[in-house]
């Protein structure tokens, strides 16, 4: 199935900000077994590849980031609230910075750059494009995407699944596909709050993995 056509009057930024103004959070997956999940690739990802700088492309309300253990991280949102919310949480962390998206510096690059639960949320394709340009643009090593990988319908407007691996082995070319993981809590309609319809990619720079391949740990199975 093709990718929906999203509706000409839907910003991907108002949306996200106006439901964290209104109270509401990350959604399902930044909370319980698949936020276990997810922390404990990245924690284990990031420890195994001696990596030291991290720039998240979406931090949300930062509830995945509590369960984080990282060195010099800075969380990007379009969202002002949120961010907010993320600064006060994170004061006593000196070594956690937040930044608006539209407010990135040249200097705000990293070994790795992430990509959680974001890549289906961008409805625009000049929003889509434009990330996935500041997402392999400002790594250095690696870039680590959890998402779904294919063109699909959704009834939820703030949800328009992409291939985003063709875009990326047709513009990035200097980034190859280094792992493919999938998600061991695969979707499943009757339990849409603890499954999930992404996975983990691992991309690493040419220039910089000279043939070898980053350093994977198995994850523990999990309930």
């Amino acid at each position: 199935m093709n990718a929906s056509a999203p509706s000409s009057n839907f910003s991907s930024a108002r949306y996200w900000e106006a439901r964290y103004r209104n109270g509401g959070h990350s959604g399902a997956g930044s909370y319980g077994r698949l936020a276990d999940y997810k922390a404990a690739f990245i924690n284990g990802f990031v420890h195994s590849n001696h990596i030291n700088t991290i720039l998240d492309f979406g931090c949300g309300d930062g509830n995945l980031l509590s369960l984080l253990n990282l060195a010099v991280y800075t969380g990007v949102d379009v969202s002002p609230t949120t961010l907010a919310t993320c600064i006060q949480r994170f004061v006593v962390k000196s070594n956690h910075k937040f930044r608006l998206y539209d407010e990135l510096e040249p200097t705000d690059r990293a070994e790795l750059t992430l990509s959680i639960d974001v890549i289906y949320h961008l409805i625009e394709d000049n929003i889509f494009r434009d990330y996935l340009t500041a997402l392999f643009s400002r790594a250095d090593k690696f870039v680590l995407i959890y998402a779904s990988n294919a063109d699909q319908s959704c009834a939820d407007d703030h949800v328009r699944h992409r291939r985003f691996s063709d875009t990326v082995s047709r513009d990035f070319s200097d980034w190859r596909l280094a792992a493919h993981l999938p998600n061991p809590y695969g979707y499943l309609p009757h339990q849409p709050d603890n499954t999930s319809f992404a996975d983990f990619f691992v991309y690493t720079k040419l220039a910089e993995s000279q043939g070898s391949l980053p350093c994977i740990l198995p994850l523990p199975a999990t309930s």
